[in-house]
């Protein structure tokens, strides 16, 4: 019995797979979508918005924004250069033209948002001279799994190098900043960023909410958006499940936290918290020399970090800055971790 009903399961994938395979491609790398930007909250800076269990109600209708996908391999699924989609609930996104035109009460959307997100934050890294003149940073396909994390979390894990995105209130992946939080761990993981001291980890954590920050509002200038009115709130869209105080954030990047009086004296040994002291440093940096230059120098000082201290890491993109623009710059990026007593 246990060997016939084997057969069936064995006969039963080969069956899905041919169907699969006969499936024709669009064979174009390019396609169109619709998406958040990064989130509607962010976007349409409403903080009334709720969940209402996936529901796709009026008041959302105009932060569905369309955009161009690219880099697709021509299946008709949503697979590429720098994402892939290698797992979801319900059916996969999949169009013979390329034309992935989901709303969120589809379990499609979110396969989509974090397809686009992923490959927009791979092509903006490039873009920053990484894989041409500076060295790659990631610079394959994530695989990433869609709500088959039963729980509301994401993360992301070495484990077959992929991102899983949770489900539970508002579905993780209908965030464009949590996709990118996760991102910013797989680029640690690709540049051999050491994961060992919670020291470390909170660096991490700190580095994902500001590059969640940063790409979210690169994609939007790019789509010819304003800036967003609050951007410094992480994942407003996702946190209106569990954060009850307007304006819902799963953090921010400007929180007036310090590493004072004395180091390591202003961290609390948990890394959402101390966290956040490292994405406000980041953030200083920003205002300070301008996104492009910033995101830069934090890439190219990230590489091989051996797990120590903020101020290590510090020193490391302050050297990035001054070899990749000079001293006066450098000592910018200085003043913005003196500013947060990290140097």
């Amino acid at each position: 019995m246990k060997r016939a009903l084997v057969a069936g399961a064995v006969l039963a994938l080969a069956c899905a797979s041919a169907a699969l395979a006969t499936k024709p491609g669009s064979g174009s790398s390019t396609g169109q979508a619709r998406v958040f930007v990064p989130n509607p909250v962010q976007d349409l800076g409403n903080q009334d918005l709720t969940d209402q269990k996936d529901a796709d109600y009026a008041a959302l209708q105009a932060a569905y924004r369309a955009v161009r996908l690219t880099n697709l391999d021509g299946s008709g699924y949503l697979r590429g250069d720098w994402a892939e989609i290698v797992g979801e609930t319900g059916n996969p996104a999949y169009s013979p033209t390329n034309t992935f035109l989901f709303n969120r009460s589809q379990d499609e959307f979110e396969q989509v948002m974090a397809y686009y997100w992923i490959t927009e934050a791979q092509k903006y890294i490039q873009s920053l001279g990484f894989g041409s003149t500076l060295r790659p940073v990631n610079m394959e396909p994530q695989r990433l799994r869609i709500n088959q994390w039963g729980i509301d979390n994401s993360f992301a894990t070495t484990h077959k190098d992929e991102i899983r995105l949770g489900k539970g209130g508002v579905d993780d992946a209908e965030d464009g900043e949590v996709i990118l939080h996760e991102y910013g761990h797989a680029i640690h993981f690709a540049q051999d960023f050491a994961f060992s001291s919670v020291e470390a980890g909170a660096i991490s954590e700190g580095f994902g909410d500001y590059w969640a920050v940063t790409v979210g509002q690169h994609v939007r200038a790019l789509l010819g958006l304003p800036a967003s009115s609050d951007p410094a709130c992480v994942a407003d869209w996702d946190a209106v499940s569990y954060d009850p105080t307007a304006p819902h954030c799963l953090r921010r990047v400007d929180t007036e936290l310090t590493v004072e009086p004395d180091y390591p004296g202003g961290l609390v040994g948990q890394v959402h918290a101390d966290g956040r002291i490292w994405s406000r440093a980041l953030w200083e940096v920003r205002a300070a020399i301008g996104s492009v230059r910033a995101d830069t120098a934090i890439l190219e000082g990230q590489f091989g970090f051996d797990g120590g201290t903020m101020p290590a890491l510090a020193e490391s993109i302050v050297e990035a800055a001054d070899d990749l623009y000079g001293a006066g710059v450098a000592g910018q990026v200085e003043a913005a971790f003196a500013a947060r007593g990290i140097l």
